[in-house]
């Protein structure tokens, strides 16, 4: 499955390049794939140094709402499980307020095209390991936002990788 995103870099690299003007992202993800919103973030933040937020979609009206407009973008984890209709419910309040909206969604969903113009599909899975397989267009995402704005990929600043033994 991993293989099936990993083949989709070009369309990956397509969104990353309409969307590496954005001063500011916000990544929405409900249930099982809020850790993946917050991942998303961050390694948006890690390697664009693009100032990014990871909510859970059932909270957008405590806060995130106030900063949707047309000059952020919106990723959301719109998968096939049982909170899809509530992730769709969050794309239409982001729609409503002009917020720049991509989408993570599955293979097959025809729906969502309807609301969005992008999206980038994943393969169905079971539900459990959904976040396995989202956050890989959400890496690759922030790769080639980072890339397209001449960032240090392999060195991202002020961040040190250690390990240390006890």
């Amino acid at each position: 499955m991993q293989e099936r995103v990993l083949k989709k870099q070009d369309i990956i690299k397509s969104v990353a390049r309409r969307h590496s003007h954005f001063g500011s992202f916000l990544f929405l993800g409900r249930n099982i794939n809020y850790p993946s919103a917050l991942e998303g973030a961050l390694k948006l933040k890690e390697i664009s140094y693009i100032p990014a937020e990871g909510y859970a979609a059932g909270e957008m009206k405590h806060g995130p709402i106030a900063l949707i407009d047309e000059y952020r973008a919106v990723v959301c984890i719109a998968l096939k499980d049982k909170v899809y209709e509530k992730m769709i419910s969050n794309i239409q309040e982001i729609r409503s307020r002009r917020g720049k909206i991509i989408a993570i969604a599955s293979e097959g969903d025809s729906k969502i095209k309807e609301l969005v113009s992008e999206v980038i599909y994943v393969p169905q899975t079971e539900e459990l390991f959904s976040p396995l397989i989202a956050v890989l267009p959400l890496q690759l995402l922030a790769y080639h936002i980072a890339a397209k704005r001449g960032c240090d990929v392999d060195q991202p600043r002020n961040l040190a990788k250690s390990v240390t033994v006890e």
